[in-house]
C-alpha cells in the first residue's frame, strides 16, 4: 500500500518509508490535533515529516483537512491521487476527498454522518448513511464507531485519538512512538482517557482486518 522511495537515507543507510495521510472532517472534530499527534510521533520516531492544513469556516462545521507527509523531505501538500491513507472523522467528508487516495490506499472511517446546515436551509435531499457508504464501493475502507468508543475511553472529545487509534496498523510509525506523540499533545489531564481511547481504536481496527 505505501510506497517505499530513495528520497534519501538514515544514518545507517536505511531507506525510508513515504506515507501519506490526509486527515479530513469538520471544524470541532479535532482533525488539527490528531495531525499534531502525528508530527510527534514522527519525531519522537526519529522520521522526517511534513504536514499542512487547509480549514474554511471550521468553527461553524466548515471543511478541514490535514496532509501529513510520513518521510518525505519534500513540499506538505499531496497531490490529488497520492494519498496512501484517508482518515476522515465524517462520512460526507471521506466522498469530498476520496479523490486524492490511491488506487491501492485505504480509507480509515468514523461511522459518522453530520448533514450541512446548507442542505436544510435550502430545502435539498437529506443524504442518506446507506447511499453514502454505497458511493464508496471499489474503495478499500474500514468502517469505525469512534462515537461509542470514545465515549468506552471517557468523553466523547476523544473520538479523534480513536481514529487514530484504528489507522495505527497501517501507519509506519512504531506504536510507541504513536503513544508518546498522544501524550505530549493531549492536555496533561486526559493522557490516561486519550491512550484508552488509542488503545480502543487500534484494537477494533486489528479485528476488523482479520
Amino acid at each position: 500500500m505505501r510506497t517505499v522511495v530513495s528520497i534519501g537515507s538514515d544514518q545507517e543507510g536505511t531507506l525510508m518509508e513515504i506515507c501519506n495521510v490526509l486527515i479530513v472532517g469538520i471544524g470541532g472534530q479535532g482533525v488539527i490535533l490528531a495531525s499534531n499527534v502525528l508530527g510527534e510521533a514522527c519525531i519522537h520516531a526519529g522520521i522526517p515529516v511534513r504536514s499542512a492544513e487547509t480549514h474554511g469556516m471550521a468553527q461553524r462545521g466548515g471543511s478541514v483537512d490535514c496532509h501529513v507527509r510520513i518521510g518525505s523531505r519534500f513540499g506538505p501538500l499531496i497531490p490529488k491521487g497520492g494519498a496512501d491513507i484517508l482518515i476522515s472523522f465524517e462520512l460526507l467528508e471521506a466522498l469530498r476527498f476520496r479523490h486524492f487516495l490511491r488506487r491501492d490506499g485505504v480509507m480509515i472511517l468514523n461511522d459518522l454522518m453530520v448533514v450541512p446546515t446548507s442542505v436544510f436551509v435550502q430545502g435539498l435531499e437529506v443524504p442518506q448513511r446507506e447511499a453514502v457508504i454505497s458511493r464508496l464501493e471499489g474503495e478499500k475502507y474500514m468502517l469505525i464507531p469512534a462515537s461509542k468508543l470514545a465515549e468506552e475511553a471517557g468523553s466523547a472529545l476523544t473520538q479523534n485519538i480513536v481514529m487514530i487509534g484504528a489507522a495505527s496498523p497501517y501507519l509506519p510509525i512504531p506504536e510507541e512512538s504513536l503513544l508518546e506523540g498522544v501524550k505530549q499533545t493531549v492536555p496533561a489531564k486526559t493522557r490516561e482517557m486519550n491512550t484508552r481511547a488509542f488503545h480502543l481504536g487500534r484494537t477494533v481496527a486489528e479485528e476488523k482486518a482479520k
